[in-house]
């Protein structure tokens, strides 16, 4: 039986990311630095703003730019995407979150993002009220895909991690949970690709966020079988 259900933010329950890569656009404008294609930007999507800043730039992500760049994105998400933030939830998130709750599984948030901007975007969304922990990567010394947020989560939910799941976008959500001994679902309406997720071998994949309920609501004795959700989740052909 699940008793907790962890989840990404970004491309999981809210659909930030497009918001995300014009946010780094305007912040490289700002900040007078050169541009970086879309693709590039999206691609570092679920990684901490320090390491997608260093990246993207090609400085330490512990300098100073870097640190500029950080500041800068977040007012701009703060006074850009933050309003609108109710409008892009994702279909079936809010319900779906309700349904969980009245079940009794304990919700969490694991994300990338730093605990206030993480913390202002759920409530922003609505959502905050549904989750007893939500852990920013500025909360841990080792932000995915490192299994210390995970770990992190379980202890304050007090539910070991048999009775967990990770639910998330890319395969930093994906080895996260591998590395703390969490199932996964892989939601394949965010940031990687089907084919990406299947390379990162989650559980479960999801298309919907009524699929991830179908896979956190269900004893697996009901499921037809883990086998069949695995057979779901693995290699294509």
């Amino acid at each position: 039986m699940i008793e907790a259900a962890i989840f990404d933010l970004d491309g999981t329950l809210v659909d930030t990311p497009r918001a995300i890569v014009t946010t780094f656009t305007a912040t490289f404008a700002d900040l007078g630095l050169p541009g970086v294609d879309a693709g590039t930007i999206r691609a570092t999507i679920g990684l901490p703003l320090e390491r997608a800043f260093g990246e993207l730039v090609g400085v330490p992500a512990d300098g100073a730019l870097v640190a500029r760049c950080v500041g800068t994105y977040q007012a701009l998400f703060r006074t850009q995407v933050l309003p609108g933030a109710a409008a892009l939830v994702y279909p079936g998130v809010a319900a779906g979150l309700n349904l969980l709750g009245r079940d009794g599984v304990a919700l969490a948030v694991a994300t990338s993002k730093h605990y206030a901007s993480a913390d202002a975007l759920l409530a922003a969304a609505g959502l905050r009220e549904h989750f007893a922990v939500v852990i920013g990567a500025d909360q841990v010394a080792r932000p995915k895909p490192d299994p210390e947020m995970g770990r992190l989560v379980l202890r304050r939910l007090a539910v070991p991690a048999d009775r967990a799941v990770m639910v998330g976008d890319t395969t930093h959500d994906l080895a996260m949970a591998a590395a703390a001994g969490l199932r996964s679902i892989a939601v394949t309406y965010g940031v990687h690709s089907e084919a990406l997720l299947r390379a990162g071998a989650p559980t479960w994949l999801a298309d919907s966020f009524d699929e991830v309920l179908t896979y956190v609501r269900t004893p697996s004795r009901q499921r037809g079988g883990d086998r069949i959700a695995h057979r779901r989740a693995g290699p294509a052909g």
